[in-house]
């Protein structure tokens, strides 16, 4: 078997510390994502995008297919672990400076992939088509327009056959998870050949020991068990809820708190602030690896960064805080 696929090619060795927790939040990253997967399969066996049954499709997969309810809940709670997981990921790079050459490339390829995965939870959240996803779509809609001739994809007219639901929904189970997929595919590539980056206060890994990728593979296959009874207790004890059928013209929901941050900018400077936030943010962390390019590595000698990195997590943290005590304002 070996002599055929070349199996023994993941046994490539690896230093002790990628098994430590923070070294193994990408791992389970892709964990929540083969979650995901898994459950999203199923549901989608259940699920009617058209626009006149979306909602009483979701309704019948909670209340009329076995185990529907727990299935949906574990979708959505390991969507909100791998959200939260990727976060912890970009930041335990930041910190550790693990972005800067050769591993510029890589870290794009995370920026692009944490991307796609609030597509994800933003093409999930219309999915529902209750009030809370007809009204995330209609933020949207708005953005499109505002973007011009760049956001035809999201125009009525883009299709005019098929419904924007559908679309959404094919965006959701099949282009937005097929990039995920082969985006992941270079980053694990590009993580062998540059191999797992060193601890900062020992970029020679002078004493440490190595063993095989496999074994690291092993420990986050059993940090993965221990997410998936997290997650399947949670789907218990706290499933997500659906709204009714939306109705047209009012504005009564709040958005998903990862977008809370955006929805406070939209409440100052209208739906503007939605698009010029998150285009502000993704050119910070796309630029990071060139503005900071020293080859220093360790946090206590880059005064400058970790100021400025805590700055702009500090922000969007108080922008969350201050949409979570506001009342919702009416922008559409």
């Amino acid at each position: 078997m070996d002599d055929r696929l070349g199996i023994k090619a993941v046994q490539y060795p690896v230093p002790a510390h990628a098994n430590t927790i923070s070294y193994s939040l990408g791992g389970l990253t892709a964990v929540a994502l083969l979650i995901l997967t898994v459950t999203g399969i199923a549901l989608a066996q259940f699920y009617n995008p058209d626009p006149t049954a979306a909602n009483q499709s979701v309704r019948d997969i909670v209340d009329n297919i076995y185990l529907g309810r727990w299935v949906r809940g574990l979708h959505f709670w390991a969507a909100e672990a791998m959200y939260v997981l990727a976060i912890l990921h970009l930041l335990r790079i930041y910190v550790t400076g693990s972005y800067k050459r050769p591993r510029e490339a890589n870290w794009l390829v995370g920026v692009a992939m944490f991307a796609l995965i609030i597509g994800a939870l933003f093409t999930g959240t219309v999915l529902k088509w209750d009030q809370e996803g007809f009204e995330a779509l209609a933020h949207n809609l708005e953005l499109g327009r505002l973007l011009g001739g760049l956001g035809f994809w999201f125009s009525d007219s883009f299709s005019e056959g098929v419904p924007i639901v559908v679309r959404l929904y094919v965006a959701h189970v099949a282009i937005i998870p097929g990039l995920i997929l082969a985006l992941f595919a270079l980053h694990a590539l590009l993580v062998k050949y540059h191999k797992i980056s060193p601890r900062p206060d020992n970029p020679t890994e002078s004493g440490e020991p190595a063993e095989p990728f496999t074994h690291h593979l092993r420990h986050i296959g059993a940090l993965g068990l221990v997410l998936l009874g997290g997650l399947g207790v949670l789907a218990v004890l706290f499933p997500p809820g659906i709204g009714a059928t939306p109705v047209e013209g009012i504005e009564v929901t709040r958005p998903r708190w990862m977008f809370w941050w955006m929805f406070t900018l939209e409440n100052w400077v209208g739906l503007s602030g939605i698009l010029w936030g998150a285009a502000a943010l993704f050119a910070l962390l796309v630029a990071l690896p060139f503005l900071d390019h020293n080859r220093r590595r360790y946090w206590r000698q880059r005064p400058v960064a970790m100021i400025l990195g805590a700055l702009v997590l500090v922000a969007i943290i108080v922008l969350t805080v201050l949409e979570a005590v506001s009342t919702p304002a009416q922008h559409l």
